[in-house]
């Protein structure tokens, strides 16, 4: 895998948008050129590269609200690998750039796809895209440090570093691996003599107390229509992070993944390039095919030699049988008062123990909102009625009877309008929820401390945790239109 160009954008709010690093391979954009023949895409300047990505990432044309070429409801985005249209002489789509925000940056680059540009190869086995993710992940730790903001005075001196970073972790263009966190490669530990050499991608080594961290992270989504003329859509989306301080060159680790019997099969597994090996019936389930009972269901074992920065070790999908919140929303229009009736149901495998659980009802393109008499059986109402939105906190748990409701009329005045939006007008509106539960997954998947095996001098400390959270959660009107989403366009 090699990379065509890498790019490091700055947008600090009050000041003007600019390239910042940028770096391109004329080796690299050979091979390109020799792939795709006549069909061949040349990476323009920095300039329009620039241009097209704002416009791409939705930082550009803010008083624009639609823009047909990343608004259509024929394009689907997948991020973080995007399309980037070049118009003009020699122009066609550059795919797939690969852009990370992060704070005041966006990381991107093009990593060579070595297929012909027809028919697009599907992303889940371009291998170039998990290793153009794993760079621009290092970098950006490596700019934006641990904390995750970089200072001022901070980022000027790594982003002067990047010449000599990027000659270490990715000479003539082709990733070796992540850059330390912290400062230049200049501050890194020197290698001991020994019979085991250093590789160019690892900038430094670990001193210190031995500790191995890692995180399960699932994130649920969904789109219910209280309408048995639409069905209703739900996924889950898993990554696993891991951070490990182990001492040697080249320390061996394994992490596994366990389910329960029952438990529906991880698909669509994608790993970082410092695993070593991995069984080959873990990377052939695919959520485009029918599951079927001779799908693997593990332990899935990842064998790596870690970075010395925190890395994504994986990332898969489930399917799971029901989401973990059963909703209906009604909404009814009577005399400029809109008579309002939730009912939230917890599913009863999902445990009853959140950090977190809210419910957003907004009223876009409506008067400003007036009276409001609503009760809720269990957590408090906050009423924002300047961004004409009533906010439901449920708290932490749900009652015994897993099951809590809203009932009652709001009114609005005659006052300039609230909030717009193209999308909800009459009828259409929509619940949308947020939730965090700590030390769960939907799917059942966990690390076991005992299953995390390090082959090092010193026996580290093993630490994991696991978790679930919302992400584009709505629950429709079912009184009213809604617009409806096959299961492709939720990927």
């Amino acid at each position: 895998m090699s990379v065509r160009a890498l790019w490091i954008i700055c947008h600090e709010k009050g000041e003007s948008v600019t390239v910042r690093f940028s770096r391109r391979y004329p080796t690299v954009e050979q091979r390109a050129k020799c792939l795709a023949g006549s069909r061949h895409v040349s990476v323009p300047e920095d300039a329009t590269v620039l241009q097209l990505l704002l416009t791409e990432l939705g930082l550009a044309d803010l008083d624009k609200p639609f823009v047909a070429a990343r608004d259509d409801c024929l394009y689907r985005q997948r991020q973080p690998a995007l399309e980037l249209h070049v118009e003009g002489p020699g122009g066609g789509v550059l795919w797939p750039v690969l852009a990370i925000p992060q704070g005041p940056l966006i990381l991107a680059c093009l990593p060579l796809v070595d297929a012909p540009p027809e028919p697009r190869p599907p992303l889940s086995s371009l291998f170039s895209v998990s290793q153009g993710l794993a760079l621009l992940t290092g970098l950006q730790t490596f700019l934006c440090g641990s904390g995750g903001k970089p200072d001022s005075e901070g980022l000027a001196s790594r982003l002067a570093a990047m010449p000599s970073v990027l000659l270490q972790v990715c000479p003539l263009g082709t990733p070796l691996g992540g850059p330390q966190t912290g400062g230049p490669p200049a501050a890194a530990v020197p290698t001991p003599a020994g019979a085991q050499k250093q590789p160019a991608w690892k900038t430094g080594l670990h001193r210190g107390k031995a500790v191995v961290s890692v995180d399960l992270k699932e994130v649920v989504r969904s789109m219910q229509y209280g309408n048995q003329s639409r069905q209703d859509l739900w996924d889950v989306y898993g990554t696993v992070t891991s951070k490990c301080e182990v001492e040697g060159v080249l320390p061996n680790v394994t992490v596994t993944l366990t389910l329960p019997p029952n438990g529906s099969p991880l698909q669509d597994i994608l790993v970082h390039p410092c695993v070593t090996s991995l069984d080959a019936s873990i990377l052939t389930a695919s959520s485009v095919d029918d599951s079927d009972s001779s799908a693997f269901s593990g332990p899935y074992k990842f064998p790596f030699s870690p970075p010395i920065e925190p890395f994504r070790l994986c990332s898969y999908t489930s399917q799971v049988p029901v989401p973990p919140i059963l909703g209906s929303y009604q909404l009814r229009e009577k005399e400029n008062q809109l008579q309002l009736a939730v009912s939230l149901k917890l599913h009863e495998s999902v445990r009853n123990s959140f950090e977190y659980c809210e419910a957003h009802l907004p009223f876009f393109n409506r008067d400003q909102m007036g009276s409001v008499d609503v009760k809720v059986s269990s957590g408090l109402l906050e009423v924002s009625k300047e961004k004409s939105l009533l906010v439901w906190v449920i708290g932490q748990k749900f009652p015994k009877s897993r099951e809590v409701t809203l009932e009652g009329s709001v009114s609005f005045t005659g006052q300039p309008p609230g909030p717009a939006d193209p999308l909800c007008t009459g009828l259409t509106a929509y619940i949308k929820l947020y939730f965090r539960v700590p030390d769960l997954t939907l799917s059942g998947c966990c690390v076991d401390q005992n299953s995390v095996q390090v082959y090092s001098s010193a026996k580290p400390r093993i630490v994991t945790s696991r978790e679930l959270l919302s992400s584009e959660y709505y629950i429709w009107n079912s009184t009213g239109s809604a617009p409806v989403s096959s299961g492709h366009m939720m990927l």
